[in-house]
């Protein structure tokens, strides 16, 4: 009777929660990506090492990830004796993870370029298992990351016109080791310093902050004192950072607003004594998510630091540092999505509806096959600017150096708005996967989402970087954009020449022609794009052109694969590009900006390869039960959502495992 009362209080049941094994082991999609993009040799050399790391991460690194969670940071300004000291406290966990990065040389493997070419890959691999393990570490790791490609670049180009002084380089030389280094005693991380008052877009305009020259300018090499507010700052506990400034002209005038007037500095946070550098911190940000990292308002009053660029190439030098922490935003995005497909994948099993598991119920697994769909492409894109990097740092030629350059110059912004984007939808769907413990902060599940949303708004929003797209295509003469399409073109060939019959290639030839066509009228003489009021389309065509490219590297990633969901689902994200609304978008601006040279006579003349779908919503929420013109059956849907979500994954329960192993149903593929 005893046992029964207690249970009258609690009950005897409870609903298992979701398991995190091995995050390598657990995803077979990346471990077939990496077999397409990495010599033999090279992924057999890494393989041990991802699979040991995987463990980690799904282990000791993601409880001590949930203390982070959970144990936000504070700001003690005063000690008990009145002193300002403004130390930011973080947990023990968190300055953990400091250990951990060095150790699995998550920066030190971009730059020992111990794999060549590939180390970048192999770097982005790590980040994809770490970030969202990490309690938000990726964070500073990608500004880590920054600045040591920051300071690779001033060693460099050492010695050339409007390069560092020798005593500058010092020092920057002495930092660039700690940042690269796999000693935990050694390692450093750096922050960002440059949103102000006024915003962080904007900075050109927006910079408040002004350098004073030292009184004593050959007596070491710290040669200015910043003076500003900055507003928001990621990783303040970091141990150095690069901020931009305006040095005062020897006339003492105040420097006007602009690029002209701007260079970026190196400083340290705090003294070889603990001390901090003239900094203090004002306050804590309150934000939506990203709790557990440290962000804050800080007073510059004469901090040290050292000046890295003639004044007016500051920006140039940050877009160094940007153009790297963009890439990390996209891997952050595509990491929270695979995490989040992981957690509802293992769900699935353990939660039972009507008598029967969710892996068993169609709409549900439908539902997750649409969210892998989306993680698969986030990935693919991910590892292409990955290796794009990697061809540019250890060049096959100096053509090659060149035309890697050139793609990775768009490509960039492309992989970082269009994976913001998809990671806050998978995230949402995630948390509606679960019901109401998806609701639940103690689940941990909500916070994903509060996370994700970040991702469309650090490192410039998604209209900051389909500018960007834009600035690109028309500072290059259209050179980037002709190379990115003649990339995607030779993708799709290659396909077709190796015996694929997908519909999924003619759709994306035929998304691909209309960003062609667009282009070549929009930015042509006359075109709008000759006027900031043509900027309005910036979003849907860097969209359109971002989706456009993942759906030709997915293409290219099944037909080497040999894996029948790979084939699902390049067919599935083809199958997107026309529901978008984003097609005809621009087929109607490229009418109207082409008024006069007919170009309507051109867009009717290319666009009967495709259906004529006008549905605008977001691919989650899209109906994928039509791939191009061809209809499927719910048994042939049914059989591609299972393959999508549970080919490949160990833990597959016996009814799926026998479901996948059952011959397709006619036509399927």
């Amino acid at each position: 009777m005893a046992d029964l009362y207690r249970h009258t209080k609690t009950g005897d049941w409870f609903q298992e929660r979701p398991q995190l094994e091995n995050t390598y082991d657990e995803d077979p999609t990346l471990q077939a990506m990496l077999k397409q993009v990495l010599p033999e040799a090279t992924l057999t050399a890494v393989t041990s090492e991802l699979k040991s790391f995987g463990h980690r991460c799904a282990g000791e690194i993601a409880k001590a990830g949930r203390l982070c969670e959970i144990s936000e940071p504070v700001l003690e300004q005063y000690d008990g004796w009145g002193e300002r000291v403004d130390n930011i406290r973080t947990c023990e966990s968190w300055q953990n993870m400091k250990g951990i990065a060095a150790e699995e040389g998550i920066i030190a493997t971009a730059y020992e370029r111990k794999h060549g070419e590939y180390s970048r890959i192999l770097q982005a691999v790590k980040l994809l298992m770490f970030a969202p393990s990490s309690g938000l570490y990726s964070c500073p790791l990608a500004m880590t990351d920054g600045a040591a490609k920051l300071f690779e670049t001033l060693l460099i180009n050492q010695g050339k016109k409007g390069g560092v002084t020798p005593e500058a380089a010092a020092e920057i030389k002495k930092a660039f080791a700690r940042l690269t280094s796999r000693d935990p005693k050694q390692f450093i991380t750096s922050g960002q310093w440059m949103t102000e008052r006024r915003g962080g877009s904007d900075v050109a305009n927006g910079t408040d902050t002004y350098a004073v020259a030292e009184a004593s300018p050959n007596a070491d090499a710290v040669t200015h004192r910043l003076y500003g507010y900055k507003w928001f700052t990621s990783a303040t506990d970091a141990d150095m950072s690069i901020a931009l400034a305006r040095p005062i002209p020897a006339s003492g005038e105040k420097p006007a607003r602009g690029n002209k007037t701007l260079s970026a500095f190196f400083l340290w946070t705090r003294d070889d004594k603990g001390k901090l550098n003239n900094i203090t911190a004002e306050k804590l940000k309150k934000k939506l998510g990203t709790k557990q990292l440290p962000t804050a308002e800080l007073l510059l009053d004469g901090a040290r630091a050292i000046q890295l660029c003639e004044v007016g190439q500051g920006i140039q030098q940050i877009m160094i540092l940007a153009n790297l922490t963009r890439l990390h935003n996209a891997v952050g995005s595509a990491a929270g999505m695979r995490r989040m497909v992981m957690l509802c994948r293992d769900y699935s099993t353990r939660r039972t509806i009507f008598g029967r598991p969710l892996c068993e119920d169609a709409l549900h697994v439908h539902t997750l096959a649409r969210m892998e769909v989306e993680t698969r492409g986030a990935q693919a894109m991910v590892l292409e600017v990955a290796g794009l990097l990697g061809r540019v740092e250890v060049p096959r030629s100096a053509q090659d150096a060149k035309l890697a350059g050139d793609l990775l110059r768009i490509y960039t912004p492309l992989a970082k708005l269009v994976t913001g984007k998809m990671a806050v939808d998978v995230a949402s769907e995630g948390v509606e996967s679960f019901g109401g413990a998806g609701y639940l902060e103690d689940t941990d599940i909500p916070r994903m989402l509060r996370d994700a949303q970040v991702l469309p708004i650090w490192e410039g929003t998604t209209n900051v970087n389909a500018l960007d797209v834009f600035r690109s295509v028309q500072r290059s003469g259209g050179q980037t954009l002709a190379t990115l399409l003649a990339d995607g073109r030779a993708k799709l060939n290659a396909a077709g020449n190796a015996g694929a019959d997908l519909i999924a290639i003619p759709q994306t030839l035929r998304a691909l022609e209309v960003c062609e066509r667009f282009a070549t009228v929009f930015f042509g003489p006359g075109g709008l794009g000759s006027s900031t009021s043509g900027a309005f389309v910036a979003r849907d065509f860097a969209m359109l052109l971002g989706r456009t490219a993942v759906s030709w590297l997915l293409i290219a990633q099944s037909t080497g694969s040999g894996r029948r969901s790979d084939l699902v689902a390049a067919e599935r994200w083809a199958a997107t590009l026309e529901q978008q609304g984003l097609i005809k978008s621009l087929e109607a601006v490229t009418e109207v900006s082409g008024a006069g040279s007919s170009p309507k006579k051109v867009v009717e003349s290319k666009s009967s390869s495709s259906s004529s779908s006008t549905d605008k919503a977001s691919p989650l929420l899209s109906p994928v039960f039509l791939s191009g013109a061809v209809a499927k059956r719910p048994d042939q849907i049914r059989f591609e959502d299972l393959l999508l979500v549970y080919e490949g994954w160990a833990n597959a329960p016996q009814k799926v495992a026998e479901a996948l192993g059952e011959k397709a149903p006619k036509a399927s593929l």
